[in-house]
């Protein structure tokens, strides 16, 4: 019997010694091999701008928020008090075109950050994600809103932008389905593509100011933002995220991907490309403890506002809300917030669109001068009663 014990006690030692040498290498993935960087150490990617605050969950005032630990853990346990969500938020499709040509641009929200930009006989899709959870293993938060188009009644994609590795940004299932049918061209950050590349899809991987041809006239730059990457428990920062300028004729395509406002110069680097037409600007996921205007690594509609007058563009769809239920806020939260926001700035042309509505983006005319607004300043305009009682 003691040496039945002892063996079993001999293998159960080898295994815990075994997972603990096996199973953290087994998580991590090495997506991206390549020089140091000043924001590569040749490891992993960081923020140049000071990652620090991405680790934490600030409350607008000041003081501890928590970890993410301790936000994940009240909200799966529902210890959060976090305000109630629609089920299913129903949706009026409308198919969009199949090309649309020359300077005239349509554009459908899809749900979260799916976009489909419609110009100079492009279609454009922006991290498309048809998935009914965004997590993985078929885990993570259910979408209430169906998507707006329907895969099938896709038209032909030509183009596809992928910000980062988070699983509601970067859909396995969604972009095989693409790539088989398709064949998009698919540009992403430095890592991406090794993460797309399971899927059977080729995509074009660039750093940070790097830019690549689409056609005459068109091209894709990589531009700066302030986020992380991980789809492990290990693998945080293995890959690049990013922002993106589409160049275009008659105006450029902003694309923020998920982001915080770290330094806030991104988004001057990003205008500095050329006009833009069109930004698609997050406004959601910004609220993990009650009264919270931004994270570390999401901004909300108040920094989402300076972003929109720092890239002077002539106008913006707020995405990155009402799709899935991804932190504290109440669903209609982000687009009160920014209309609130908007009012108190003096700013016009940023305002939400319905998933599933083409909207034709008009002709870019350069907006009028917007004096800046502090943001402490900003918040005292906002601290109304209709405000505080946001969820």
């Amino acid at each position: 019997m003691l040496k039945i014990v002892g063996g079993i006690v001999l293998l159960a030692v080898v295994v815990v010694a075994l997972a603990v040498t096996i199973v953290p290498r087994f998580l991590d993935r090495i997506y991206y091999r390549g020089p140091a960087s000043g924001h590569f150490d040749g490891t992993r990617f960081a923020n140049p701008d000071n990652d620090a605050d991405t680790q934490q969950i600030q409350p607008a005032g000041g003081g501890n928020g928590g970890g993410r630990a301790s936000f994940f853990w009240r909200y799966f346990t529902g210890s959060d008090g976090r305000p109630a969500w629609p089920k299913t938020v129903a949706i009026n499709r409308i198919a969009p075109p199949a090309r649309v040509e020359g300077e005239r641009m349509v554009v459908t929200w899809v749900g979260h950050a799916s976009v489909l930009i419609q110009t100079q006989g492009l279609n454009i899709l922006t991290d498309p994600v048809w998935a009914e959870k965004a997590g993985p293993l078929g885990t993570g938060p259910n979408r209430v809103a169906e998507p707006g188009i329907a895969f099938d009644a896709l038209p032909k994609i030509d183009l596809v932008l992928v910000s980062h590795n988070h699983y509601d940004h970067l859909d396995k299932a969604t972009l095989q389905r693409l790539w088989q049918r398709d064949r998009p061209r698919i540009v992403t950050s430095l890592g991406n593509d090794s993460v797309i590349g399971q899927t059977g899809a080729e995509a074009t991987a660039l750093d940070w100011g790097q830019r690549v041809a689409i056609k005459p006239g068109v091209a894709v730059a990589v531009t700066r933002n302030h986020h992380w990457g991980s789809r492990w428990f290990t693998d945080r920062n293995r890959a690049l995220w990013s922002s993106f300028v589409v160049t275009l004729p008659g105006g450029n395509v902003f694309f923020a991907g998920d982001t915080g406002m770290g330094d806030g110069k991104w988004p001057v680097e990003a205008a500095a490309l050329g006009p833009i037409r069109l930004a698609l600007i997050p406004i959601g996921a910004f609220r993990f403890v009650d009264g919270q205007m931004e994270s570390g690594s999401h901004i909300g509609p108040v920094d989402a506002v300076e972003v929109y007058r720092r890239l002077g563009a002539a106008h913006a769809i707020p995405i990155h809300w009402g799709t899935f239920r991804l932190s504290f806020e109440g669903y209609d939260t982000p687009p009160k917030l920014l209309a609130a926001a908007m009012r108190c700035t003096g700013q016009t042309g940023f305002a939400p669109v319905a998933i599933g509505r083409p909207v034709a983006v008009a002709r870019y005319v350069k907006p009028a001068t917007v004096t800046p607004m502090p943001r402490e300043v900003l918040l005292k305009c906002l601290d109304t009663p209709t405000v505080r009682a946001f969820r």
